[in-house]
């Protein structure tokens, strides 16, 4: 459906191509063939991209107004099929390039697989997640990258899980996080502790930096994110996600960022996980604009 156009309502998005230096770098990772539930996220990127022109880029907070226009944020495109070793190089190898001339580099997946290659790349010496799963199974999958970056050398003390739902995870791998050292803070004292308390929690456990910040979508309720295959009843609220996206992008700590597990093609008929994900994109861009 072709939208309105307003010359004084400008929408987000269509932005140019990445020129060798931006605020923002979008990279668009369509990562899909090793996940554990069958799903279309390869067609997730370009629906973020065209998700995000139904917003504006103007955020407003009462009488607080900022046009994030005025930021400069570039598209460096997508990577040409992530799905193997010599793909998990190339998105290495991108997000390398993109974070030594950008403030923040955006990978939008693609599954979680996403999260492996894009910490690498961007050298994180710190973890952030906000996941329903821990991502620490065996072998390679969506299910896979925390364990494989710890095993990459990333140190499991470092790292920072919220949103960690109940029936969503197994026994073993419950006992392999805190074998591993790892600091879980579930959906439940996300919300009795309050997002500013978790979020100073998370920044001082992640240290100086590079920290990569894993958004997985299916951190959410269901009702608002149907296009997650491994969503579950009762997840965060979408304000809740927002907030803190917002709050962690926020430090200038997070160089790197990955927006996952959500399936276009298996979406509601009204794009409310897609549009979601957008979100989170706009959220990231805003809260580069309000680093120190």
């Amino acid at each position: 459906m072709a939208l309105s156009f307003d010359p004084l309502w400008p929408r987000a998005g269509g932005w140019p191509e990445f020129d060798g230096s931006a605020d923002v770098a979008v990279l668009g990772v369509p990562a899909h063939l090793t996940s554990l539930s069958p799903t279309g996220a390869h067609e997730t990127p370009a629906a973020i991209r065209d998700a995000i022109q139904r917003f504006s880029p103007a955020l407003v907070t009462g009488e607080h107004i900022v046009d994030l226009s005025e930021l400069v944020v570039r598209d460096a495109g997508d990577v040409r099929d992530p799905d193997s070793p010599e793909g998990e190089e190339r998105t290495m190898a991108h997000v390398s390039e993109l974070a030594r001339s950008s403030r923040l580099v955006v990978a939008l997946g693609g599954d979680n697989s996403v999260t492996y290659a894009a910490a690498r790349g961007a050298h994180a010496t710190g973890l952030i997640t906000l996941d329903a799963h821990y991502d620490v199974r065996d072998g390679v999958s969506n299910g896979s990258p925390v364990r494989r970056l710890v095993e990459s050398g990333l140190d499991p003390h470092k790292i920072v899980q919220i949103g960690i739902a109940d029936f969503a995870n197994s026994v073993a791998y419950a006992k392999r996080v805190r074998d591993y050292g790892i600091t879980v803070i579930g959906l439940a004292d996300v919300r009795r502790r309050g997002i500013d308390d978790v979020v100073t929690e998370a920044l001082e456990i992640t240290g100086a930096g590079p920290v990569h910040f894993d958004i997985d979508v299916d951190v959410v309720d269901r009702s608002v994110a149907p296009g997650c295959p491994a969503s579950v009843p009762g997840g965060l609220a979408a304000w809740e996600l927002r907030a803190l996206v917002r709050a962690i992008g926020r430090s200038n700590t997070i160089a790197s960022a990955d927006i996952t597990e959500v399936d276009a093609t298996a979406d509601a008929e009204d794009g409310r996980t897609v549009r979601l994900a957008a979100l989170c994109l706009l959220e990231l861009i805003a809260a580069v604009s309000e680093r120190a």
